[in-house]
């Protein structure tokens, strides 16, 4: 009763701010930005008693599950619901389902009230922050035994089943304790999207560096188109963190997300800082207008409709974009970040979403359960109908069309690059990382800040993360 009452008082605190803030990060959902309930709710303590063991039978047991309809969903509809009906029929648990674009504001009331989902499928670096700030305040179970749980209906452990880097990293364990605390769901190779039948009437060759990457620009500039646009900010991501990659490896990207002293006075910083600011010269210029939860594909409709080349997204780009309209001679093409010199490595990010137990669920066991049920053959071949793709061992081989050209990027040379900002305890006045580090994109474009401006609040910024690191 007490971990419920004081989980909703601290969520009801800090959700009347990043509920404010928007929808939609480097991901592939939609959202609002309608105002969030109020701190001053009153919260309630709930009457249920938390499940600590499993001493309910299954029939006794119904869990509530709360996903992001994406653009996944957008692709098929019924797949999460299948996917809980699969579940109840294996194990003989309920299961009630909440879909919505707009998540986190049908979820959020409640949770003042101290109601929380089983499972809450909603994956970091939105704008609305509802995970970062349950990552923040250790509001999240630890799940580390989800691992060595057998998968329901199969004879073989999680762990054997999910592909190897998925559940030792910074985004599934943001505390660096040796704990996994969220499930790596709907993995995406990140890189630029592009229309290859474009390129192949101008004769344009595909940039393997940055130097080529300008060349091409100017090109295309000539003739009125230009060379990038983005969603929203929220797709940088990604974006940024292929590109620390390219210019540092893993020990700049490892210095800079833990907000290292001094690692944003580095040449290597630099030079992303340098890529970034020439890159915002030559974004279509409508782009900061239209970057946001409710105008995004107007963003990336500038690609399919040859008013930029190229944009930072995922694979779910082909489902969320089918019923747009594009050119008879349009092909979906993607590349990894371009080397930052000849002969260089280019990256692309694994971008992947999470599930998660909040601490506060009621049935936490039969939650544990589904959460292992989301990598069972029967759930993967589901997900796989909406595009959505889990990150278990050899699913690439059983796809097709598109999907088998975007997963085998890392067959074609490209260097996976995977990791996120390391997580720091809410400091008042202090962003979320998305807010320093990359809605001042936005500015670059428009010319409302300078590069100077951005690096200076980034260092300040940093020198706070740092010293609030989670640990």
């Amino acid at each position: 009763m007490k971990l419920k009452k004081t989980l909703a008082l601290t969520l009801s605190l800090a959700l009347s701010v990043s509920l404010l803030a928007g929808c939609a990060g480097g991901g592939n959902g939609t959202g609002s930005t309608s105002p969030s309930p109020s701190a001053s709710t009153p919260v309630t303590e709930p009457s249920k008693t938390p499940e600590t063991t499993p001493d309910n039978t299954a029939s006794d047991v119904t869990i509530s599950v709360a996903a992001l309809a994406s653009g996944y969903s957008d692709t098929y509809a019924p797949m999460w619901q299948e996917v809980c009906d699969a579940f109840t029929a294996q194990t003989g648990i309920k299961v009630e389902l909440t879909e919505d674009k707009n998540l986190e504001d049908v979820i959020g009331p409640a949770m003042q009230g101290g109601e929380f989902p089983d499972v809450i499928h909603l994956a970091t670096g939105r704008e609305k922050g509802l995970t970062d700030q349950f990552i923040k305040d250790k509001q999240i179970l630890d799940i580390t035994d989800v691992l060595s749980m057998t998968v329901p209906g199969e004879d073989v452990k999680v762990s054997d089943k999910i592909a190897g880097g998925f559940t030792d990293n910074s985004i599934t364990n943001p505390y660096g304790d040796g704990k996994t605390y969220l499930a790596p769901m709907f993995y995406s190779p990140c890189g630029l999207f592009y229309d290859a039948g474009l390129l192949e009437e101008k004769g344009w060759t595909l940039p393997t560096t940055w130097d080529e990457m300008w060349e091409l620009g100017d090109k295309a500039m000539a003739e009125g188109i230009y060379l990038f646009t983005y969603p929203t900010t929220g797709y940088f991501d990604a974006f940024l963190y292929a590109l620390m990659y390219s210019v540092g490896g893993s020990e700049f990207f490892d210095a800079a997300t833990t907000y290292a002293e001094g690692v944003w006075d580095t040449p290597e910083a630099q030079k992303c800082f340098e890529i970034i600011e020439k890159l915002a010269s030559y974004t279509n210029p409508v782009t900061p207008a239209q970057a946001n939860d409710q105008d995004f594909k107007m963003n990336q409709q500038l690609v399919l409709d040859d008013k930029a080349i190229f944009m930072p997204n995922g694979t779910w780009i082909v489902g969320e974009m089918a019923d747009s309209p594009r050119g008879e001679n349009f092909k979906w093409g993607m590349t990894a970040l371009p080397a930052v010199e000849a002969g260089g490595d280019g990256y692309s990010y694994t971008w992947f979403e999470q599930a998660w137990i909040p601490a506060g669920a009621e049935h936490q066991d039969a939650a544990k359960q589904f959460v292992a049920f989301l990598y069972s053959d029967a759930a993967c071949e589901i997900f796989a109908k909406g595009g959505a793709i889990q990150p278990v061992l050899d699913i690439a081989d059983k796809l097709e069309g598109d999907n088998q050209m975007f997963y085998s990027i890392y067959d074609n040379g490209a260097k996976a690059a995977m990791g996120n900002f390391a997580a720091y305890a809410s400091v008042a006045g202090l962003g979320t990382v998305r807010e320093v580090f990359l809605d001042p994109v936005n500015g670059l474009v428009s010319g409302t800040i300078t590069t100077e401006q951005w690096i200076n609040d980034i260092k300040a910024a940093s020198d706070q993360m740092r010293e609030n690191l989670l640990q």
